[in-house]
Formats: C-alpha cells, sequence, structure tokens
C-alpha cells in the first residue's frame, strides 16, 4: 500500500488527518511507528510533531472557509450588467462625463453615481478584465496603422524614398531635475532663474535612426517650417516623405506650398489625431530632456548653456546607432519596423 500524498489534500483534510498523529505522539509513540501504522512519510509526521510543539493547538483546528463566489465583491451581479450595458449602449459625453472613452478613470466615477459605491481604480481593472472588456484604440488610430501607414511605406519603398517623422520641442531653463547627495537632515535647495531663457528644436528621424535637427527661437511658424524642409531636401539625395502630427501650422497654406511644387523632392503626410505616441520622435524629445534638465556637464542655467547642451547631446545621438534603434523599441510604434 501507497503511503499517503498530502501534496493534492486540502488544508481541511491535512487538519482532520492531523489530529491522531498528535494524539498518538502524545500517548509516547514514536514517529516511526506512527508513519507505518497509519501510512504516512516519516517526514510528514516529524514535520507535523514539530509544528504542533511550535503552535499547541493552533495547528490541530480547522481552517475557515474559502470566500463565496460573488461574496464580498463591490458590485452585485445585478449591477455589474447594469454598468456593462452603459458602457456598450452610451458614450461618457452622453452621460455628462467628461471623457472620450471608457476606461478605469471614466468607470470608476459611473459607478459612484450610479451606486454610491467607492472603488479603487484597481478593482475596477480588475473587474474589466473578469468581464473580458480590453483597452482598445480609437477607429481612426487603428484605421490610420492598418491602412494609411502601410501605403505610405509602401509608397516610400516604390519611390525608394526616406520616411521621416517630425517634431517640435522646447527646451527651456527653469525645468531642472537635478538630484544631488547631501545629509540626511539638510534639504538641497535649488535656485531658479529669475527670467525663463529657452529655445526650441525641429528635428526630423526616420527608421534607420537618420535624423536632422534645427534650433530656433520664439514660436514655430510657416517660415521656419519651409525653411527646415528646403534644409532636409538640400541635404537628401532621394524624395523624402514628411509624416507630421496635426499641430495647425503645418496645415498652413505655405507649408502646404512647397510639397506642391517639389512633389519629386518631398511629400507630407499627417499623422491620426490624437495619437502622439505612435511618433516615435516624442521618445526622442524625452531622451533630450532628461539630459537637458539633468546633471550632466553642468546645470543649464542661461540660453548659451542650453544651446550648447542640445546640440552636443543631438550630435552624440547621430552617431550612437545603438541609443537611436532604442527609440523603435517601445511596443506603441513597433508597428514602423521595418
Amino acid at each position: 500500500m501507497d503511503k499517503t500524498d498530502i501534496s493534492n489534500i486540502s488544508e481541511r483534510k491535512r487538519a482532520l488527518l492531523r489530529k491522531p498523529i498528535i494524539r498518538l505522539r502524545k500517548q509516547g509513540s514514536g514517529n516511526t511507528e506512527i508513519a507505518e501504522l497509519l501510512w504516512f512519510s516519516l517526514a510528514t509526521t516529524i514535520c507535523w510533531w514539530k509544528r504542533c510543539q511550535r503552535e499547541d493547538q493552533s495547528m490541530l483546528a480547522e481552517p475557515k472557509p474559502a470566500r463565496k463566489h460573488f461574496k464580498q465583491r463591490s458590485l452585485k451581479p445585478t449591477q455589474e450588467k447594469q454598468i456593462q450595458k452603459m458602457i456598450v449602449d452610451h458614450c461618457p459625453e452622453q452621460l455628462q462625463f467628461p471623457f472620450a472613452f471608457w476606461d478605469r478613470q471614466a468607470i470608476e466615477p459611473l459607478i459612484l453615481q450610479q451606486f454610491g459605491i467607492i472603488m479603487p481604480i484597481r478593482t475596477v481593472g480588475h473587474d474589466l478584465s473578469r468581464w473580458d472588456y480590453t483597452p482598445q484604440r480609437p477607429a481612426e488610430v487603428a484605421r490610420w496603422m492598418q491602412e494609411a501607414y502601410l501605403a505610405i511605406k509602401a509608397k516610400a519603398k516604390t519611390e525608394n524614398a526616406e520616411s521621416y517623422r517630425a517634431d517640435e520641442s522646447g527646451i527651456a531653463t527653469n525645468g531642472n531635475l537635478v538630484r544631488g547627495h547631501a545629509s540626511a537632515e539638510i534639504t538641497q535647495e535649488l535656485r531658479l532663474n529669475t527670467r525663463r531663457k529657452h529655445i526650441r528644436m525641429i528635428s526630423a528621424i526616420n527608421n534607420q535612426g537618420k535624423f536632422r535637427f534645427m534650433l530656433y527661437e520664439n514660436m514655430m511658424n510657416s517660415k521656419r517650417k519651409i525653411d527646415f524642409m528646403k534644409r532636409l531636401i538640400k541635404d537628401d539625395h532621394r524624395k523624402d516623405i514628411l509624416i507630421l502630427d496635426n499641430l495647425k501650422v503645418h496645415h498652413s497654406i505655405p507649408d502646404k506650398e512647397l510639397p506642391g511644387k517639389n512633389a519629386e523632392k518631398i511629400e507630407v503626410f499627417y499623422l491620426s489625431s490624437y495619437s502622439r505616441e505612435l511618433n516615435s520622435h516624442e521618445y526622442l524629445n524625452n531622451d533630450l530632456k532628461q539630459v537637458m534638465h539633468g546633471n550632466y556637464n553642468g546645470a543649464a542655467r542661461s540660453k548659451a548653456a542650453i544651446h550648447y547642451k542640445t546640440i552636443s547631446h543631438m550630435r552624440h545621438l547621430q552617431k550612437s546607432l545603438r541609443k537611436e534603434d532604442n527609440l523603435f523599441d517601445h511596443p506603441y510604434f513597433r508597428y514602423a519596423e521595418n
């Protein structure tokens, strides 16, 4: 006869099996004798007896029954069905909520409004997952990724063109995120400039990590945008395809005239609205600002300092192919992989 395998026995049954072992041990029987009599392994009887010596009678108590299905949930099944129906039948704006789509932040106040229940946002996420509700992109964004971008990619391949994504970025002197060592009892202070100094940059990057940039002051306008596109055309020997976000200045009449007159040299396309995360350039801007606002090469306190640090870091990126490749490794941007 095989020994009793306790690995597949519930905790309730184990509590029942421990009682005769502990009773026989207290009567003077040895571990080996008990193991042979009750068909347990010697290791099990020794382990349970040592545990009894540590915990006394508490180990013999039967465990509390497991929580029943649906018990202790914030929402009752009928309430869950009501919330699910409202999510399917209505958009947030129809129910006077300032959200574009139903996500955890939008469903949390909906539950509070309907049932007066304050539910943690993490619990809302668990319930959505249990209902088989998954986060999805807006149809327009998904359509751009699956149709418009594939057409742009095919066009670039057919015409042997360079495909760039362009964006603007602003760097200021009052955004230092510097940390330094000091005594635990003393908090360091960072003095800020009384007058804010800043510069701006427009740049374009392609899938291979090749990019061009131009620094300027004041706001972006059509003249500066056209100047940048002319430099891009002059620098490249192939046709350039430029993908821009939907900034208002990008749709100005002068901006559209240059590509129209130089269709064999440059062509402009636009990202879907509300989809800045699809532009790899956002990650380039984030990388730049981390360096600019850090302590590397000293804190940037003047316009000359931020100008120098920007040019220095951008030229470093142009030579660092590995770092550029990481900009395209984000899950949001893998749709554009070659």
